[in-house]
This record gives C-alpha cells, sequence and structure tokens, in this order.
C-alpha cells in the first residue's frame, strides 16, 4: 500500500514531523510519500493562509506522481479536502475530519486543543459544516501557534496540558491534540489527561489504510464524481491537466 502524505505548509520541518508520527502507526507493508507545499504560509494560521493552503494542497497532489491507494491531509483543518476528493480516484483522508471521527466513537461530545488563537473560530465553523456542532464541547486554543509548537515541544507541554484539562472541564470526553505541529505529542500528555487523547496524524492514516483496504470505487455521479474538464491559466502543469480531465500530469 502507498499512501500520499500533503503538508501544504512550506515548512519542511513539519512535514518531516508528520512522517516520523506516520511511521509509528502506520502498518509495516505501508509507503509513505511525503511532499511539503511548493507556495503558501510557512504554517497555516488564519484564513487567509487556509485559502491559500487549499491550492496548494491540490497542486502538490497533481504534481506528485503516482499510484497511490490513498491520500492523507496533513494539515489540520483540512484545506482543500473537498476539493481534492472531488478529483482524486482513490480515497482521501484529512487529519481534522478523521480526528473528529475518531473522537466521536470514543465519546459523546470532544474538545479541540489547539496552537493559534485565530483556529478557533475556524474549527468551530469547520465541525458545523460536518453537522457536528452538537458533539462539540469546546476549542481551546493556546499562544503559541502549532509551528512554535513543533519547535518547542518540550517547553509546550504544560500549556497544552492545562487546555486539555480545560476541555475535559467543559464537558470533553476525548480531546483531539490539533494541528500537524502537534503530531507525537498525545502520548507523550496522555498521562497527564484522563480521557482520549486523540493524534492527528494517527487518526488520519489509521482511516486512510482502512478505506485503501475497502477497495471501493470512485464516485462516477453526485458532487464527489469527477469535475467536467475545464481550461485554466497560470496553474502549475500537473494541475492543469488535472482539471483539463487527463489522469495523469
Amino acid at each position: 500500500m502507498r499512501l500520499l502524505l500533503i503538508n501544504p505548509n512550506t515548512t519542511a520541518a513539519i512535514t518531516d514531523k508528520v512522517v516520523a508520527m506516520a511511521q509509528t502507526v502506520a502498518t509495516p507493508a505501508t509507503e509513505l510519500v511525503a511532499v511539503t507545499g511548493r507556495f503558501g504560509a510557512a504554517y497555516v494560521a488564519s484564513r487567509a493562509a487556509y485559502a491559500v493552503a487549499a491550492h496548494a494542497t491540490l497542486d502538490a497532489w497533481a504534481e506528485t506522481p503516482g499510484p497511490f491507494d490513498a491520500v492523507v491531509l496533513a494539515c489540520f483543518g483540512d484545506p482543500g479536502l473537498d476539493a481534492l476528493r472531488e478529483l482524486s480516484a482513490v480515497p482521501v483522508v484529512g487529519m481534522a475530519e478523521a480526528s473528529i471521527q475518531a473522537a466521536c466513537q470514543l465519546g459523546g461530545r470532544f474538545g479541540i486543543v489547539t496552537g493559534g488563537e485565530r483556529w478557533g473560530p475556524m474549527l468551530r465553523e469547520f465541525v458545523a459544516a460536518r453537522g457536528l456542532s452538537d458533539r462539540l464541547a469546546c476549542v481551546h486554543t493556546v499562544a503559541p501557534t502549532g509551528a512554535d509548537i513543533a519547535r518547542d515541544p518540550d517547553g509546550s507541554l504544560a500549556v497544552l496540558a492545562t487546555a486539555c484539562t480545560h476541555a475535559v472541564d467543559g464537558g470533553a470526553d476525548t480531546v483531539i491534540l490539533g494541528g500537524a505541529g502537534l503530531a507525537g505529542l498525545a502520548g507523550r500528555l496522555s498521562h497527564r489527561v484522563p480521557v482520549p487523547l486523540i493524534d492527528g496524524v494517527a487518526a488520519a492514516v489509521g482511516q486512510a489504510e482502512a478505506l485503501a483496504r475497502l477497495g471501493t470505487a470512485k464516485s462516477r455521479t453526485g458532487s464527489f464524481a469527477l469535475p467536467p474538464p475545464v481550461g485554466s491559466v497560470g496553474l502549475s502543469s500537473g494541475l492543469a491537466a488535472r482539471l483539463a480531465g487527463h489522469t495523469s500530469a
């Protein structure tokens, strides 16, 4: 099995962090191919950066030779998720959606803890769009961004543990650590938080492998069927070819 991991942030160190975590949970037979966004923000932490990251996600997918059995969108908030599902012939799994689905299977209500204050309303909107607002207990953001946390994970543990405790006090039966920069920290915090902690990378990789094994076919009708071919201007050659209806760049 081959999984494509897309980090639409432009920080290669974040991609490395995602891969390191993915290697601990993927089955031994799974090959991981990771790609970092060619353009955009160093770390997505605003609506503007998120919008650019959606384009970077599609670009990275189109410019990376396959074939792959599934795609993991390794950026919490899942920029470009539904657009990529429209174009991709294989399952596409986003960290945020996978984490939320896992949380709903582990408890009644879930909390999200992440870095960067602007993510609060953005994540509440994301959960609402998935029809799960009634399952969301709270979103707690901490002052350091995900990039800050990735640079200093040891120095971030205390503030993250406090935020997770607040989430539990707010009614969360499970807590999601949101963000590629927080990958791998759930295991280091689990003894300090009395409910299950969910790592987004682990949730997404596990679900991608499971969906790939199902072997389901691409939708041929409905909103996730391939879109009609269209011309474009200013896009990478790979993405322009995919939008024009070609199956490979």
